[in-house]
């Protein structure tokens, strides 16, 4: 676990360790010093927790809250709020528990589970939650200021200094004063702050007991409650503290929503809800401790579930002995009506100030410290990239600055219940981010998801992830869409932006455990020809000449397996190690400069032919195995060298030194891996005769084989030869042109070029192409066959649903050469005598025919005949194909064993 604090990957090609050392160092763009862990259960998770759970709400809501949504109405809220993150609590707990955690808390956790894009989105959403709870806090202490202090001229409250003048920019200018105090204690003497909260604890104790106690010493009394309602108008209430009646009791049972006299808006069940939420938003305030914590794994399920017990109780006996005192008016008019019960008003004003304050620099110092970790892992580039500059004591005081900015812009609200709402939301998204994190950890079903907190499982995690979603939209549906929109557009941004990191990614384990199982009920038994598609093995001696030809084939799998192949020529016996790992790295970096969609595949061989008959046997799982394969051409011209051409691969500004790719391979580093292409005093590793015997390896493995030539003059996206695309034209030559009277126009190998050529077409680049069929008769023949053939080829190609523009290409004197060899076609002699039988003027005579007729085609398909059984005639084959596609340009010639055309529907 020693990279789990690491930034994203940082290393060399091979190597996986970070830049650990250098952003450990103070005073620098990295992480402070690991602060040492001092902090027990009570003190580091249940005493900041219970002080951010209580915070505002339990001395200035709880009245609200159940003035308005009456006792049955409050408990349900109160029932619902703590189902909620009591499912979200063994989330967490499951997560804490599965290994080492560093500092960052929730973000740390929810980011180290589901990787860089989910992890680094919802750590932002959860950053701005608490910034949106910072503000919500301090409004909530200048209200509880100005209750005491403030000079509203229409206010009753006989009790407390009123010298401070209120107002909307009064009240944004305290805010701001206490936010400026927060701010001070941050930079200055945070570590004082964390030293005190349990003093702040006895002090919030010492005033719930009061609230508490005073039913039970203090006497029935009345009050008359007034507000200022515009600039002259003055409303006044009459409202009573009746002690313990059950009348009280029961005029409280039902709800009684009205407007809110602080904000003029009538309230409803999603309303209160949302203020009442707010006393939700600490149970992660022990995990964000983790860095402090002296064991995490035991503090933070332990603290946070005895935490959410404790305040759970205090809440229902508080809202129990609220709606047996008090009378409705009371509640709902006076936020602060526990001073007006109390056997001594400061206790209540000091809890306020204490639990307000407390829970304000809590929010403000845990925002601080995501927004430093998500600096530290440098998801987000250089706007967030400051924020991770620490002190020399390690204090994170830029990323102090940055909330201190965002939680003022908050204050401008000037309203507590204003923002309640938007807080609540953010809250519930984060939540339901924790719970979608263990959800997909357990899903994943990974080995090493083995939490030691057991108390959970997948429909704890399902369902809580559905609750908070469901009440985020009870609450506030605009809000609620805007702030999923706003995941999602950050999640898009990580996705482009491609941070790699050692963290693990979720989506992969996901990926891997759905895939097995589709590839399971992947059932090649029931493959169907209607459902063919093309499934490419290309092999690729040296991908400095073949980058084209990786392109085109990329253009023409429709959607199928496409597989990169090669054969490093050694014997395992004679190496200490397996050089093929270490290959596996740059070819997937070239993979992804060329941007095609394909695996990689290397083997290590003594031979060329018996590699790739390796790689044909075992290439791919169950149905998902390649059914094509593609050779390059085997001639005697020498390839040129595209990594070199290619804008892809060259240096354009002549500053390669920080380009690398997301896994540490740069340009220079690639262009070097990969040897120079062949010269003329390079030895070749495959001869005639092996290369020919792949071609009848394959065919004997039930394997259709393509051979493409002169694509290095195709362009280097593959789209074809110059000009524009509707003016491009893919040309078909479905005949067996080395032997006419082997083949017709309709067996398995002619329409398996069709259906190729058809794949190409409806590829993007090409789909505008003009597909051209060209069919080769005598005109000389008294018969007039030809014509039937022609017609019945027509229908056919309009059964087949084929686009296709007919050309008939009369070929008398080509077929009198063959003739003259004293063959007719049709009527050949054996296959050994077969090879023969074309002699070079044939040979030449078709050459020209393709070149008259598709000289200017984007490319060529041509009928590949079946390789001679006797070796002794592979070389003679191969010189045959060499002259019948001698100048073509790009160029594929096909031998297909698959039916793939299908005329039902």
């Amino acid at each position: 676990m020693a990279g789990e604090r690491t930034p994203l990957l940082g290393h060399g090609v091979f190597s996986l360790a970070s830049d650990g050392d250098d952003l450990m160092t103070p005073g620098t763009t990295g992480s402070p010093k690991a602060p040492r862990r001092s902090l027990n259960t009570f003190f580091g998770v249940i005493v900041p927790t219970i002080l951010s759970m209580f915070s505002i709400v339990l001395f200035l809501r709880t009245g609200f809250v159940v003035g308005h949504a009456g006792l049955l109405h409050g408990l349900l809220m109160l029932g619902v709020a703590y189902f909620i993150i009591s499912l979200t609590v063994l989330s967490i707990c499951a997560i804490s528990t599965n290994g080492a955690v560093e500092g960052g808390g929730a973000y740390f956790m929810i980011s180290r589970s589901l990787g860089p894009e989910f992890g680094g989105s919802i750590g932002l959403m959860f950053y701005l939650a608490k910034v949106c709870a910072c503000g919500v806090y301090v409004l909530g202490l200048v209200e509880a200021i100005l209750d005491v202090f403030g000079q509203d001229p229409a206010s009753s409250r006989a009790t407390g200094l009123h010298v401070l003048p209120q107002g909307y920019w009064f009240t944004v200018l305290y805010a701001s004063a206490v936010l400026l105090l927060c701010l001070l204690v941050c930079l200055v003497g945070a570590r004082i702050y964390s030293q005190a909260v349990f003093i702040i604890l006895l002090v919030v104790a010492v005033a719930l007991l009061s609230v508490l106690v005073s039913p039970f010493v203090v006497e029935a009394r009345a009050f008359v409650i007034t507000h200022s309602a515009g600039a002259n108008n003055t409303m006044v209430y009459n409202a009573s503290y009746t002690g313990f009646s059950t009348a009280t009791l029961k005029s409280l049972l039902s709800p009684g929503y009205s407007l809110d006299y602080s904000t003029n808006r009538m309230m409803s069940f999603a309303t209160v809800f949302a203020v009442m939420f707010t006393s939700c938003t600490g149970i992660m305030t022990g995990a964000n401790m983790s860095g402090e914590l002296k064991n995490p794994n035991v503090s933070i399920p332990k603290g946070t579930i005895i935490a959410v017990f404790c305040t759970f109780t205090v809440y229902i006996f508080l809202f129990l002995l609220v709606s047996a005192t008090c009378d409705r008016t009371l509640l709902i008019q006076d936020y602060s009506f526990f001073q007006r019960i109390n056997v001594w008003p400061p206790f209540v004003v000091i809890g306020v100030y204490c639990a307000s304050f407390s829970a304000a620099m809590s929010a403000l110092i845990g925002a601080s410290r995501i927004l430093h970790a998500l600096a530290i892992d440098k998801l987000f580039g250089w706007p967030l990239a400051p924020a991770a500059i620490t002190s020399s004591s390690g204090n994170p005081w830029v990323s102090v600055l940055y909330t201190w900015g965002l939680v003022q812009c908050t204050v401008f609200a000037a309203e507590l219940n204003v923002i309640a709402g938007l807080v609540t939301v953010f809250y519930l998204l984060a939540y339901a981010a924790v719970d979608m994190a263990c959800l997909a950890l357990e899903w994943a079903s990974a080995p090493n998801f083995r939490p030691t907190f057991q108390f959970f499982s997948w429909y704890t995690c399902l369902l809580g992830m559905l609750s908070c979603l469901a009440m985020m939209f009870v609450i506030n549906p605009a809000y609620s869409s805007a702030s999923i929109v706003m995941l999602l557009l950050l999640v898009l941004f990580l996705h482009y932006r491609s941070p790699t990191s050692s963290w693990g990614y979720i989506s992969q384990a996901l990926i891997f455990h759905q895939v097995r199982k589709y590839l399971l009920m992947l059932d090649v038994r029931k493959d169907h020809v209607k459902f063919w598609r093309p499934q490419v093995l290309l092999m690729v001696a040296n991908p400095r000449s073949s980058c084209q030809i990786i392109s085109f084939v990329n253009q023409m799998k429709k959607g199928g397996l496409y597989v990169l192949g090669h054969v490093q020529l050694g014997d395992l016996d004679l190496l200490p190690s397996d050089p093929v790992q270490q290959q596996y790295n740059f070819w997937l970096s070239l993979v992804d400069k060329l941007g095609v969609k394909a695996f990689v595949d290397l083997t290590l061989s003594p031979s060329v032919r018996q590699g790739t008959q390796h790689l044909l046997r075992i290439t791919g799982l169950g149905g998902m195995k390649p059914n094509t394969l593609v050779l390059g051409f085997y001639d005697n011209s020498f390839p040129e060298d595209c990594l070199l051409q290619d804008p892809k691969f060259c240096n354009c500004d002549g500053d390669n030194r920080d380009k690398r790719d997301d896994f540490g391979v740069d340009l220079p580093s690639l262009q070097a891996y990969f040897p120079p292409v062949r010269d003329t005093e390079s030895p070749r590793s495959l001869s005639p005769d092996e290369y020919v015997g792949i071609i009848s390896d394959a065919i004997k493995m039930s394997k259709n084989v393509c051979l493409g030539r002169y694509f290095h003059q195709m362009p280097g996206d593959s789209r074809g030869s110059g000009g524009e695309e509707s003016e491009k034209t893919i040309d078909v030559w479905p005949l067996n042109l080395l032997h006419p009277g082997r083949s017709s126009y309709a067996d398995v190998c002619s329409l398996f070029l069709l259906q190729m050529a058809c794949v190409l077409n409806m590829a993007t680049g090409w789909r505008r192409a003009r597909m051209r069929i060209f069919l080769c008769v005598e005109l000389d023949r008294d018969d007039q066959s030809w014509v039937v053939r022609e017609e019945c080829f027509r229908e056919l190609l309009r059964k087949l649903r084929i686009r296709a523009e007919i050309k008939i290409v009369p070929w008398d004197a080509v077929v009198r050469l063959l003739r003259e060899g004293g063959k007719e076609p049709g009527m050949l002699a054996d296959e050994s005598k077969a090879a023969h039988l074309p002699s070079q003027d044939f040979l030449f005579a078709v050459n020209g025919l393709l070149k008259e007729h598709s000289a200017q085609a984007a490319v060529r398909f041509l009928y590949l005949p079946r390789p001679p059984t006797q070796s002794s005639q592979w070389k003679l084959f191969l010189a045959q194909l060499d002259a019948l596609s001698q100048g073509l340009g790009p160029t594929l010639l096909i031998h297909g064993l698959t039916p793939v055309m299908c005329t039902e529907l």
